[in-house]
């Protein structure tokens, strides 16, 4: 049995990552003379909830919000002998981690309480801490290989609203209305049909109608479904957390009910512009248009 003093501590950290890149924090010289990497996060505080603690220390060690899920998983690490606050102790480390994510339009990460423990953020590439490019604490790998994105099921429907079109040719050239994906949306810049989820406890078709009122300000008439299309990927959401999503795409068709030029009326959402567009433009890829657009216009 170790003769030195025993020293238990429980901290909190947070697994963020997003775009092929994870949140680490450099431990200062005081810690550690070599560079060495760990997960932004620290001790809690007396009587202090976890999740508040991981909240706090991922502010103090790289100036971002972050919010955290509910689930955590708690590593334990026995350290004879390791070096705490000038001493030789017999020490006991109990890490709860959790997932997190910090919004997208986030600053560029820096350490805000000075003379801690922490001397750096960053967002450091996987593949980097993977291959050993960046040197980590033990811990970040091993969260890394336990944790998985969250799954997230979406329901959604759109409008598929033509003018021009083979059933109305004195319209002139083939268009379908179209709205563009914001900075805030996914895929910004891209270019979607107007609609969006389906609130609970709403008829889909109402959903459509009120959606293509939000983004384009054009009342439309609802008819049938043309079709359900799906996708499947695992990415950063609007939000900024990564998600295993799965979404599940209504496909209707609409006609306008008066003849209203597209504007956004929804200012900040998830949609910057609103257009009718030559349907040869999309099929020519001349625009950046999600599948869902391709899909609909091949029914």
């Amino acid at each position: 049995m170790s003769s030195l003093p025993r020293r238990q501590r429980v901290a909190a950290y947070a697994v963020i990552v997003r775009d092929g890149a994870i949140l680490l924090s450099r431990l200062a010289a005081r810690v550690t003379k070599d560079e060495l990497w760990t997960l932004p996060g620290g001790g809690l505080d007396h009587g202090e909830d976890p999740r508040d603690a991981v909240v706090r220390e991922v502010y103090e060690e790289t100036g971002l919000r972050a919010s955290v899920g509910d689930e955590a998983r708690v590593y334990s690490a026995h350290l004879p002998g390791a070096w705490r606050e000038g001493r030789r102790v017999d020490a006991h480390a109990l890490r709860i981690v959790y997932s997190g994510h910090v919004p997208t339009d986030s600053p560029e990460p820096r350490v805000v309480e000075v003379d801690g423990s922490t001397m750096e953020a960053a967002w450091v590439p996987l593949a980097d801490v993977h291959a050993g490019v960046v040197p980590v604490v033990p811990m970040v790998l091993e969260a890394l290989a336990d944790a998985s994105p969250p799954r997230r099921q979406r329901v959604a429907a759109y409008a598929v609203v033509r003018r021009g079109h083979a059933e109305d040719p004195a319209a002139g050239a083939d268009e379908v209305l179209l709205t563009r994906n914001s900075a805030r949306g996914p895929h910004p810049g891209s270019w979607t049909l107007p609609g969006g989820g389906v609130e609970h406890g709403e008829p889909p078709a109402l959903a459509v109608a009120r959606e293509v009122r939000e983004e384009t300000g054009v009342e439309v008439e609802v008819g049938n479904v043309l079709g359900v299309h799906d996708t499947h990927f695992v990415g950063t959401a609007p939000h900024g957390a990564v998600e295993d999503f799965h979404g599940v795409h209504l496909l209707y068709a609409a006609r306008p009910l008066a003849d209203v030029e597209p504007h956004v009326v929804e200012l900040d959402g998830t949609t910057d512009a609103a257009a009718w567009v030559p349907v040869a433009d999309v099929l020519d890829g001349v625009l950046d248009v999600r599948e869902t657009v391709r899909y609909a216009l091949g029914l």
